[in-house]
């Protein structure tokens, strides 16, 4: 199970009502950022997720919306006693711009950062998922990522086991994948099962890359900046509408589709929202501290 939380939904800029970009994903004990706004650790201190959980960051790309956050987040960080690293993941001039961010700022952190510039494909492995990122269309250096859950083995027929000589104390290997009393795994296990599998884009215009990528999602995260009256607008400054993400989920077979980075011009959300379902009816339109738990039977709000 993964769960999700929206720590900021907003377009740009803040408002009364929305903090600037940031998705938190748990998994175990671990918890990623995907961006970094302004204020995402205080945003991270009223949810219920621990900013000292926070293994690593992905930066979707450096417009200053999504990134502004991390100097402050990692400060608190080391005066909270922080000593185990943290990974930030982003395109191209990710390194600079941390360097930057954290150069105006007086002090130095006692515990390492480790910054990564990622290409497309696979850029982290934590314990039962992975991280890859996927090149987005936002006119600057920009990444999606889609995180996954490792496949889980497939279930033990223990009477068939049991059929063929196989005692308890041997299943343990069984699930390893290795060969016991001459009997292949593969004899008395079922098919792997998937994990969980969900795509954040980030600021994008709508792309063949990102449904590719989002294909069999169980929860595809898309940028809804406008709708799509501005769909000029958007094109223009390389977003995408509520109804051009509904056309990513719809061509993906995404399971559930999250509308975020939506314009302050749209104080009723209801509006994408309804737009988006017109083509791919599973469609929400975040808000600040809305938290899913995805799992492979279902996704549940809580």
């Amino acid at each position: 199970m993964i769960e999700i939380l929206f720590l900021g939904t907003a377009a740009s800029m803040p408002s009364r009502h929305k903090s600037l970009p940031c998705v938190a994903a748990r998994h175990g004990s671990d918890v990623l950022l995907f961006d970094c706004g302004e204020g995402t650790q205080r945003q991270l201190m009223i949810s219920p997720l621990s900013f000292m959980k926070v293994k690593a960051i992905f930066l979707t790309h450096l417009h200053g919306d999504h990134i502004i956050g991390v100097p402050g987040l990692l400060q608190t960080m080391g005066l909270s006693g922080r000593k185990d690293p943290i990974f930030i993941y982003g395109p191209s001039g990710t390194g600079n711009s941390v360097r930057m961010l954290m150069g105006s700022c007086e002090g130095e952190l006692q515990y390492p950062v480790e910054v990564i510039e990622a290409d497309p494909g696979l850029v982290f492995e934590g314990r039962g998922y992975s991280v890859s990122a996927v090149e987005s269309d936002h006119g600057t250096a920009s990444l999606a990522y889609v995180m996954e859950e490792n496949a889980v083995p497939g279930r033990i027929n223990r009477s068939k086991a049991e059929s063929l000589g196989l005692e308890p104390k041997d299943l343990a290997l069984i699930k390893k994948g290795i060969s016991v009393k001459g009997v292949d795994p593969g004899e008395v296990t079922g098919p792997a099962r998937r994990g969980v599998k969900i795509v954040i884009t980030g600021d994008t215009r709508p792309h063949d890359r990102i449904r590719e990528a989002a294909a069999g999602a169980d929860m595809l995260i898309h940028e809804a900046t406008f709708m799509n009256d501005s769909a000029e607008l958007a094109d223009a400054h390389m977003h995408s509408t509520a109804l051009q993400a509904a056309e990513i989920a719809r061509g993906s077979d995404a399971g559930m589709l999250v509308l975020t980075h939506i314009s302050n011009r749209y104080e009723d959300l209801s509006l994408p929202e309804e737009e988006a379902r017109s083509v791919f009816p599973n469609t929400v339109a975040a808000r600040d501290m809305d938290m899913y738990q995805v799992s492979i039977s279902g996704i549940r709000s809580v």
